[in-house]
């Protein structure tokens, strides 16, 4: 492997984020070549946690937009404080007794940049250097999606009342999908790609240790291996939601404040809203506690 690619990999795993060296390179590449990256996975793989991770490394603000059905232009780039401009506009009337003869000056006075909320996509071209996030793109429509390439060819967005708005660095652009549905091409020619697997038994052990090292060895990886039977489906059962590393770290930990030296079925029966959230998954691991606890 490249050497900067292990050193970003080493820097990354400072920061408490394991990755193999297929990612490794895709994010440095990514880095390098100013291109977003965008990962698609199961929900629970670690796609938003990296985002994070890569932020803290590169020591910038994480800026995150977060993505759902209906969401539009107008959330991702600005909105103008309604309120705060009604004051101004009574702060005026109060101070000339009128303002009919200066509505020019005084519709530009409202529309002055202290009245801008900014949004997540245009607060990162403000900022840049950062890193934006957008969380979950799969669950907005083409409309926004078509939106979102625009902005990430140019790296500038217009607001009519004030002008063109550019990045004087381009931010690093993290996009991540649970592939709900198919994106568009244009948008993923416009990125590179890659898909985060469910790690392994040993490296999410490894995961386990440096995000929750209070949690003693023995009992991680009694955790992971239970996690890793159902979420394979080794255990014989099929469930609607399988764990991800995420419900690992929570299970693990709820067991250790409970002092859990060994996993019994018992415990684990009592502790699993930790790890699957759906009723009909807790009646399966449940029922199927015994046999995999005692294999």
């Amino acid at each position: 492997m490249d050497t900067r690619v292990a050193e970003l990999a080493r820097r990354l795993e400072e920061t408490g984020y394991l990755c193999d060296d297929d990612l490794a390179t895709v994010l440095f590449l990514s880095l390098e070549m100013r291109r977003p990256l965008l990962l698609e996975g199961e929900p629970g793989t670690g796609k938003t946690a990296l985002a994070e991770s890569i932020a803290q490394t590169l020591g910038q603000p994480l800026i995150r937009l977060q993505c759902y059905e209906g969401i539009d232009a107008t959330q991702a780039l600005y909105d103008w404080d309604f309120p705060r401009q009604i004051l101004h506009l009574r702060a005026l009337e109060a101070a000339s007794g009128d303002t009919r003869g200066e509505v020019a000056e005084t519709e530009k006075s409202l529309y002055d940049e202290r009245f801008l909320l900014a949004r997540p996509v245009l607060a990162a071209l403000q900022q840049s250097p950062a890193v934006l996030l957008v969380d979950e793109i799969d669950r907005a429509d083409d409309e926004f999606e078509a939106f979102l390439l625009e902005v990430l060819s140019t790296f500038q967005v217009t607001i009519p009342e004030l002008g063109t708005v550019r990045a004087a660095t381009p931010p690093t652009v993290v996009l991540t999908s649970n592939r709900t549905r198919e994106l568009h091409d244009a948008l993923k020619r416009r990125c590179l790609y890659h898909w985060i697997e469910h790690p392994g038994l040993e490296r999410e052990v490894a995961i386990l240790r440096s995000r929750a090292p209070e949690v003693s060895a023995d009992l991680g990886r009694q955790v992971v291996a239970v996690v890793q039977r159902l979420r394979n489906g080794e255990a014989g059962i099929d469930l609607l939601k399988p764990p991800g590393v995420a419900e690992t770290l929570d299970w693990a930990r709820a067991l250790q404040h409970l002092g859990t030296v060994e996993l019994d079925v018992e415990t684990a029966a009592r502790t699993l809203g930790a790890l699957v959230k759906h009723r009909d998954d807790a009646e399966r691991v449940r029922a199927a506690l015994d046999r995999m606890l005692s294999a």
